[in-house]
């Protein structure tokens, strides 16, 4: 019952997105018809500047974060294997609320801010790992998707290789099964990018797509080179 009541208010709690409210509050308008059409960190920066961006990427870290450090917090009181399980289950329920956020119809960001929130809490050893391969790939590439997606796969490989031959053991097969999820779920919410990253067409870190850039030319058809408001089917993911 804990675990489940857990899951239900932190799946709640993730789903809050600051990327919308954030694009409302400066634009007056939906972030999610300007650029990629994405309520994360990554587009309102683009949008409408780093300054909200980095706002953005901080608050849904914490919606991540809190939910799963108070779930170890609270867990301290129960049998050890609860005290691993509660978070991890936390934290993934944060991580989903996030992805598919009922207020807005399950049509939400790509988790990976809320994710390294949680894996702050429930797995700090492989942070460093995951953030070093973000820097470095972000650093040669310019393209945050690639990152992430990288970033992601190592936090998984390197989470299993500190559980060692324990990842199997009931302890820790809450852990592992996180370690295994996290990586295929960023994956899979980055599949438009990807499709842009084959094209050819995935904007870099340093290009913007600000609300002017998003206006269509007086032909009516968008100038070259920049993207429509008009979001595709499946950009939010």
């Amino acid at each position: 019952m804990a675990v489940f009541v857990a899951c239900v208010l932190t799946f709640l709690i993730g789903g809050i997105p600051f990327g919308f409210l954030v694009g409302r509050y400066v634009l007056k308008d939906d972030i999610r018809r300007h650029g990629s059409g994405n309520i994360g960190a990554t587009n309102v920066a683009r949008v409408i500047g780093w300054k909200w961006g980095g706002l953005v990427l901080f608050l849904d870290a914490l919606k991540g974060a809190i939910p799963a450090a108070i779930a170890a917090w609270y867990a301290m009181e129960f049998e050890p294997s609860l005290r691993n399980h509660l978070p991890v289950a936390a934290g993934m329920a944060a991580i989903i609320g996030h992805m598919y956020p009922i207020y807005l119809r399950l049509r939400g960001g790509k988790g990976v801010a809320t994710a390294l929130g949680v894996v702050v809490v429930v797995a700090p050893g492989a942070v460093g790992i995951a953030l070093a391969v973000f820097i470095l790939i972000a650093g040669i590439t310019r393209i945050v998707a690639l990152a992430s997606m990288l970033a992601a796969l190592a936090f998984g490989i390197s989470q299993f290789l500190l559980l060692g031959a324990a990842w199997s053991e009931s302890d820790n097969l809450s852990l592992s099964s996180f370690a295994a999820a996290i990586p295929v779920l960023i994956i899979w919410r980055h599949r438009s990018n990807i499709v842009r990253m084959v094209k050819g067409t995935e904007l870099q870190v340093t290009q913007s797509t600000a609300p002017e850039a998003d206006a269509p030319s007086a032909t009516g058809q968008p100038v070259a080179g920049e993207q429509s408001a008009i979001p595709e089917p499946d950009s939010s993911s």
